[in-house]
C-alpha cells in the first residue's frame, strides 16, 4: 500500500495545475493527539499526508527497509542496540545519516506543497514562506489519559512512554537543528488540545491557511 500511495503522490505532483499551497507541519507533545489531528487535517483539505509515507521515502533513499528507519526513529540506536538491529534486519542506517536522507525529501515535498508533514523536525527544514508550522500541546493529565485509553496501560506506564518520546524528540531536534523543540518561537501556531477538540483544531488551522 505505501508504494501505491507514493505513486499516487508522484502522479499528483506531475499533473497538478492548481495554485501552490504551503506545507503544514505538525509538531506535537507526546499524547496530545497531534498525529490524529494531522490525519484529519490532511483528509479535510485534501493534502497528501507524510507520516508513514515519509518513512518509506527515507528507506528508499537510504536503501534500507522501512523497519530499519522506524527503529532509528523510535530509539536513536546506540551501542548494543545497533548490533542487535543489524542482526535482525541485516542492514543498518546510522542515526547520523538519517537527517541526510530526511532533509532533501522534506525539501522536495515543500517545493510541491499541498502536504501535511508529521513531526521529524520538518518545520526546521522548510523555509518559512513555504510552510505553516503548528505545535500541538496539552496538559499532562490529558496526555496521560489519551495514552492509557489508546494502549490500555497504567497511568504510570503512560507517563513513562510520554517522557521517553519527549526526550527522544527533543534530543533529535537539539542535535539536528540546535533548537529547543518546545520553544514557541519556532511555530506559527501553538494550539492546546486540552481546550479544543480535534475537529475544532482542524478548522482553526484551516482558517489560518485560508487567510
Amino acid at each position: 500500500m505505501p508504494a501505491k500511495q507514493m505513486k499516487d503522490v508522484l502522479y499528483r505532483w506531475k499533473h497538478r495545475t492548481d495554485e501552490y499551497q504551503s506545507v503544514i507541519t505538525i509538531s506535537s507533545e507526546a499524547g496530545s493527539d497531534g498525529r490524529f489531528i494531522a490525519q484529519q487535517l490532511a483528509k479535510t483539505v485534501r493534502f497528501d499526508l507524510f507520516d508513514s509515507l515519509l518513512i518509506n521515502a527515507i528507506a528508499e533513499s537510504a536503501e534500507v527497509s522501512a523497519k530499519v528507519v522506524k527503529s532509528v526513529e523510535k530509539s536513536r540506536l546506540t551501542g548494543i542496540e545497533q548490533f542487535v538491529d543489524m542482526l535482525i534486519y541485516d542492514e543498518y542506517l546510522e542515526p547520523s545519516d538519517y537527517l541526510k536522507h530526511l532533509a532533501p525529501i522534506v525539501t522536495v515535498i515543500a517545493e510541491h506543497g499541498h502536504a501535511v508533514i508529521v513531526g521529524r523536525g520538518a518545520n526546521f527544514i522548510i523555509p518559512k514562506e513555504k510552510k505553516l508550522s503548528v505545535r500541538i500541546i496539552a496538559p499532562m493529565e490529558k496526555r496521560i489519559l489519551n495514552i492509557t485509553n489508546r494502549f490500555d496501560v497504567s497511568a504510570d506506564e503512560a507517563k513513562r512512554r510520554i517522557s521517553n518520546r519527549e526526550n527522544r524528540r527533543a534530543m533529535f531536534v537539539k542535535r539536528s537543528f540546535n533548537a529547543n523543540i518546545s520553544d514557541p518561537v519556532h511555530y506559527d501556531l501553538v494550539i492546546n488540545s486540552g481546550n479544543l477538540n480535534n475537529a475544532q483544531i482542524v478548522n482553526f488551522i484551516i482558517s489560518e491557511v485560508n487567510e
